[in-house]
């Protein structure tokens, strides 16, 4: 064994601006440009908008106003201010803040007060200004370091903060602010925020009747079995209903005005406290798959002191709803057993239409069981031959522990599937092959799903058949050729997602692959290009009429070029949905009858190629 020296100059000790700039990970996740709406722009403009709706949510301040400037934000809001001899250490020292005091700042998002002081070390510029009782002071840091900090200075401008930031371009390279990724923030951050009014740019966010308000937005009256139920009490808010055209479940979840998009106890206990109770109501003994299936529902909770499982914030580890309260799953199942019983009875024609839905997806469960039985033979037959699925090594051992740092390619035809598996790292990537053009599922039941040999040995290479705690790799990518059919292939795909497991969506499960569609090369150099404007640049770079290939096929792509595409400099695009669409009308314009709206879409979009070589 190497005897590799350890003393005392091997040990080190890192400021608090040194520690976040070196493992920013651990504040804000990844990193990212800004295509992916967790991608750590968009982390720092919440952490900021986070302390701003802490004031609102305590009383002070009734708005909000954003503006976004190239790559620059500036948050107002007319809260307290920070309390101006504080100014500085609020946004520059570790374990300094108004979040420690429970009585300044109860049932807060964030109680750790590390989020602003992220944000300033990982900002090349940042500025905040607080106005308080006739009074102002403003500090400006460059990268955590602070550059300058005035006197106190006298002010007509009402109480508030005000903070100015910038990402720092070395730490988040090339990256861009997506406006529909932070207007669907503040839209989420309006409808948990009954009354507040948010300012953005031209835009302003509010909302009257809160979760009722974000269903609304988020479905299509006419796919509603049932008019959307809504009921909330003081700490505790819930809103559903169950959709006409989806099959699969799915949900908001909110704490302390937080959107937690992986979920937690709150929403466990959401889930089950609806078939608890409807279970009790009907009388009958319901199978819980039966009631959640189509289910479309909103949890929003308050606790004092949340305990999530990351900075980030994404999931609620809590397990009590404050220091001396009951436990969340208690607390949720009372106050639905009680609300939701108490407007069944008053509301005996909802009650009726649910029920009738949960029947529904009862008999179609059934229809499908010797379907699903069959096919889940021939699905095990095809893994055991290899004939589809590539597995990687990662689920040899285990299925959820290493999930996230699997991936899995769905490719078309043999020929891309071959080079990918030659070029893929066995352990990790999998690769799952298709035969032809998959069913357009819009419209059909799951058991004409089932019965379509493609899909079902999908669905049981994912192992999504029963929900997504058994999904068996963290990125799902759809790797399909450069050319309209391959287009075509992508958009099947993405419709049988979107209908029946619309959650692998919206928790960002979906990519797709960006692979080059050009080949520049001379004797010297070679240079992959994934638009035409590459192209010519490329071909400007190497000059003397270089060698132009272009990639119409994944197939054509040689398994040692495909190690580039697939490796650690991978080009991914997450699948998300935009702020106005509902999957309902997304799939009927694109995948539905058709129609002269869409023929137009289709006219005005239109590109035609032309290879200039």
């Amino acid at each position: 064994m190497a005897d590799y020296a350890y003393t005392e100059e091997h040990i080190k000790s890192l400021d608090w601006k040194e520690h976040i700039r070196l493992r920013p990970g651990m504040y804000i996740g990844k990193l990212g440009d800004g295509a992916s709406p967790d991608d750590g722009i968009y982390i720092l403009f919440k952490e900021i908008i986070d302390n701003s709706i802490d004031e609102y949510v305590m009383g002070y301040g009734k708005k909000i106003n954003i503006q976004l400037e190239d790559n620059k934000v500036i948050v107002r809001d007319f809260g307290r201010g920070i309390p101006l001899g504080k100014v500085v250490e609020c946004v520059s020292k570790i374990n300094t803040g108004g979040k420690y005091d429970g009585q300044s700042f109860q049932k807060s998002v964030g109680l750790n007060g590390v989020g602003m002081k992220a944000v300033n070390a990982l900002s090349q510029d940042f500025v905040v200004q607080s106005f308080r009782k006739g009074k102002t002071k403003i500090a400006a840091f460059a990268k955590g370091e602070l550059v300058h900090e005035s006197a106190m200075m006298d002010t007509h401008e009402p109480d508030g903060t005000q903070v100015t930031f910038e990402p720092d371009n070395t730490l988040f390279p090339n990256y861009c602010f997506a406006p529909p990724f932070i207007e669907e923030q503040l839209r989420n951050y309006a409808f948990l925020n009954t009354g507040l009014k948010i300012y953005f740019n031209d835009a302003v966010y509010h909302s009257k009747n809160g979760l009722l308000d974000l269903l609304t937005h988020k479905t299509d009256e006419e796919a509603l079995c049932y008019p959307l139920i809504h009921l909330q009490e003081q700490f505790l808010e819930i809103a559903f209903t169950h959709a006409n055209h989806q099959s699969g479940e799915e949900y908001y979840s909110f704490v302390n005005g937080q959107f937690t998009p992986q979920g937690g106890t709150h929403l466990a206990a959401f889930k089950e406290a609806i078939v608890k109770t409807l279970k009790e109501f009907y009388k009958k003994d319901l199978d819980p798959s039966d009631v959640r299936a189509a289910l479309v529902g909103a949890i929003a909770i308050r606790i004092q002191e949340p305990v999530f499982e990351s900075q980030t914030k994404t999931k609620l580890g809590s397990q009590q709803v404050g220091p001396e309260g009951p436990t969340i799953r208690t607390f949720i199942n009372q106050f639905v057993k009680t609300a939701l019983d108490n407007y069944l009875h008053k509301h005996p024609t909802t009650a009726a239409a649910l029920l009738q839905r949960i029947q529904q997806s009862e008999k179609e469960r059934k229809e499908i069981a010797g379907i699903k039985k069959l096919s889940s033979e021939r699905s095990k037959k095809a893994n055991l031959h290899n004939k589809k699925l590539r597995d990687c090594r990662i689920h040899y051992n285990t299925v959820h522990k290493d999930r996230e740092k699997a991936m899995i390619f769905i490719t078309e035809g043999n020929s891309a599937s071959g080079s990918i598996t030659k070029s893929r790292d066995v352990q990790t990537q999998a690769v799952f092959s298709l035969r032809g053009k998959p069913l357009n599922c819009f419209g059909c039941t799951k058991k004409l799903v089932y019965e379509n040999e493609e899909f079902n040995l999908l669905q049981h290479a994912l192992n999504i058949e029963a929900g997504l705690e058994g999904l068996r790799y963290g990125k799902i990518i759809i790797a399909t050729d450069a050319d309209v059919d391959g287009m075509h292939i992508r958009l099947l795909l993405l419709t049988y997602f979107l209908q029946y497991f619309p959650e692998l969506v919206r928790k960002q499960h979906i990519y797709l692959l960006e692979t080059p569609l050009f080949r520049v090369r001379n004797r010297q150099q070679t240079i992959y290009c994934y638009t035409e404007q590459e192209k010519q640049r490329a071909m400007q770079q190497l000059g003397k009429q270089p060698e132009i290939t272009r990639f119409k096929g994944l197939g054509e792509i040689s398994a040692d070029e495909f190690k580039n595409f697939i490796g650690p400099n991978m080009r991914l695009k997450t699948v998300g949905l935009q702020r106005d669409t509902t999957i309902h009308h997304l799939l009927n314009f694109y995948m539905g009858k058709n129609t002269p709206e869409r023929q137009q879409f289709i006219v005005d979009n239109l590109h035609v190629e032309q290879d200039i070589i």
